[in-house]
């Protein structure tokens, strides 16, 4: 449940050099998820509201987040996380919010347990709260700086620190996770200097501030807790994404499904894949699809925004987004189905068949070779190999009907806005240009003539 009183703040500004990517750090992807959509739906589990500092490629996460865009501050110049703290801040005392949570963008593998027990922390009386990690090697890491009592004193950035002034490395580092009273930052947020190497203002020196200022300040230490820091490379990146598909994978086996391959298996943060559900890897499951008991993927194929009811299967190699599969339908080999594709229950839809914003009723078959855009299809009909539905004027999109249990030749094209009644036979090779009534038999093609062939004697 989200904390009433609390707001959290992500900072989503940072361009993320060593990724040598054009996009904006925070819409680097694991598992068809940019990492911001994995930190802000945490996020909100556990604030009652949720900001979003951008600044490099602002335009860019805008229009990849539209769902947040309420709650976008843009930091113009980027001057540091101290700064992203200060550009956000007359959000946060306008909200009324007791305690401000901080997140980076480029952590996505926090879990709201992690934020739960940090802001536990805060609320038993720590003033400024952070969650620690020790590392074997502390890398770019700021470090954590603790006087001879153990208490926490300061965080040092890596490029600042200096063993000779600052004592031994520990390898206790910042993950950059914070939780803060409101009213007792206030007093120091805009204290912080840029007198450091990077020349930019550190949301870490909040904490050497607090101190300094009597605060009660509180690092909450965690063993070797990688899945709490930053993606900072590909390398990382890649890492965050295995471990991320690996427990998936995990805890889907763990709950009843069934894997084949389980390695290969890749299932996305936001997809529901319930006990009894089947998949055979290599396969991806991604965005909010949900696999229903019963439904069986198949190896090779990918399914994105789909939803797949309890009995139906996918075959191999097929391409789903935004699709619906009934109760006993099927689809594939080598399907594709584009968003508004809907099979009803029992129908088939075969290989090399494609299907944009069309709906094939119950028991109707579209066996191969075909595509079927903006089409409505009745319960029985049977699409043959190679029918088109010619829906795009150059300018307009447009219907084509198929009544109830009607049978298209192979190697129709139907050029929309067109109805084929129910119980109509169309003769294969046909170009449907009119209406054809119930009951009908509708036939369109030259008629064929056998002449002599010339320039050839037997």
């Amino acid at each position: 449940m989200p904390h009433a009183n609390t707001i959290a703040v992500i900072l989503a500004a940072g361009k993320g050099t060593r990724m040598h990517s054009d996009k904006p750090k925070a819409l680097q992807t694991l598992l068809g998820e940019t990492m911001l959509g994995c930190v802000a739906a945490t996020a909100a589990q556990v604030a009652a509201s949720v900001l979003t500092v951008v600044g490099h490629g602002h335009e860019l996460v805008r229009k990849a987040h539209p769902e947040l865009a309420e709650g976008f501050v843009l930091q113009a110049e980027q001057k540091g996380t101290g700064h992203a703290l200060q550009a956000a801040w007359e959000r946060v005392r306008a909200s009324g919010a007791t305690h401000c949570l901080v997140l980076n963008a480029d952590a996505p593998l926090v879990t709201p347990q992690d934020l739960d027990e940090l802001m536990n922390t805060a609320r038993e009386g720590a003033d400024i709260a952070f969650l620690s990690a020790v590392l074997p090697d502390a890398g770019s890491f700021g470090r954590v700086l603790r006087g001879d009592d153990g208490e926490v004193t300061g965080i040092v950035e890596a490029k600042d620190f200096d063993p000779a002034q600052h004592g031994q490395d520990t390898g206790e580092v910042n993950t950059g996770l914070f939780c803060l009273s409101v009213a007792a930052v206030e007093a120091v947020l805009f204290s912080l200097t840029s007198a450091n190497r990077a020349g930019e203002y550190y949301i870490t020196d909040l904490v050497a501030h607090g101190v300094a200022a009597g605060m009660q300040v509180h690092a909450l230490r965690r063993e070797a807790a990688l899945d709490l820091l930053g993606v900072n490379s590909p390398l990382e990146l890649a890492q965050a994404e295995e471990r991320l598909r690996s427990a998936t994978a995990q805890r889907l086996l763990e709950s009843g499904v069934l894997l084949h391959h389980p390695e290969s298996v890749v299932v996305g943060p936001r997809a529901v894949v319930e006990p009894g559900a089947e998949l055979t890897g290599p396969c991806r499951v991604l965005g909010a699809s949900v696999v229903s008991r019963g439904a069986r993927l198949g190896a090779f194929s990918q399914i994105t925004d789909s939803v797949l009811e309890p009995g139906c299967e996918v075959r191999e190699h097929c391409h789903l987004q935004g699709a619906h599969l009934s109760p006993g339908s099927d689809c594939g080999p080598f399907a594709r189905l584009r968003p508004g594709a809907e099979l009803r229950e029992r129908a088939h839809v075969g290989n090399f068949v494609e299907m944009k914003k069309s709906v094939l009723g119950p028991g109707a078959k579209a066996g191969h070779l075909s595509y079927l855009g903006d089409a409505q299809i009745g319960a029985g009909a049977n699409i043959g190999a190679g029918t088109i539905t010619c829906n795009y004027d150059g300018v307009n999109k447009h219907a084509t009907h198929i009544g109830a249990n009607s049978f298209i030749g192979s190697n129709t094209a139907l050029v929309a806005p067109v109805k084929v009644g129910a119980n109509a036979l169309v003769g294969a090779g046909s170009v449907i240009t009119k209406d054809v009534p119930d009951q009908a038999l509708a036939i369109a093609r030259g008629k064929q003539s056998n002449l002599e062939r010339r320039g050839k004697k037997s």
